[in-house]
């Protein structure tokens, strides 16, 4: 797996764990790699995985405000954990990464959505990546 998938998946993690149990960025991401059987972390993964989470904070409002205005008659706080975090992660590249293509940051989100969700996740994840990515103007 890619040093960038890794970081993904670890970000989620500790989006993860961040919302159900508030802490620090440091601690989360701790966590989410002690969980893994990795012997090693990649030093740009770990990088990596680290500004997705300081982005995600860090924007955290204005992005939630962009998932329920493209999100059709569903509200934030109905949605399951992952799917939320999934789409924080996605809109966070979409609209602050400017150095990550559209169509990576949305397969990206998809696999997410597909490995930690459930069935329908990786289809809403996609759906509503694509009208955000739409509304931000990203080709």
């Amino acid at each position: 797996m890619g040093a960038r998938r890794t970081a993904r998946e670890r970000a989620l993690q500790a989006l993860y764990q961040l919302e159900m149990t508030p802490g620090s960025v440091h601690e989360a991401l701790e966590a989410a790699w002690a969980a893994t059987e990795e012997a090693r972390k990649e030093p740009e993964a770990v990088k990596f995985a680290r500004e997705l989470v300081e982005g995600v904070m860090a924007h955290r409002a204005e992005i939630d405000r962009l998932i329920e205005q493209h999100s059709h008659n569903w509200r934030l706080d109905r949605m399951s954990r992952i799917d939320r975090n999934v789409l924080r992660l996605g809109v966070f590249e979409l609209k602050y990464r400017p150095d990550i293509p559209k169509k990576v940051s949305l397969n990206e989100a998809v696999e997410l959505g597909k490995n930690f969700g459930t069935e329908e996740s990786s289809a809403f994840v996609n759906g509503l990546l694509d009208r955000v990515a739409a509304a931000l103007g990203k080709q």
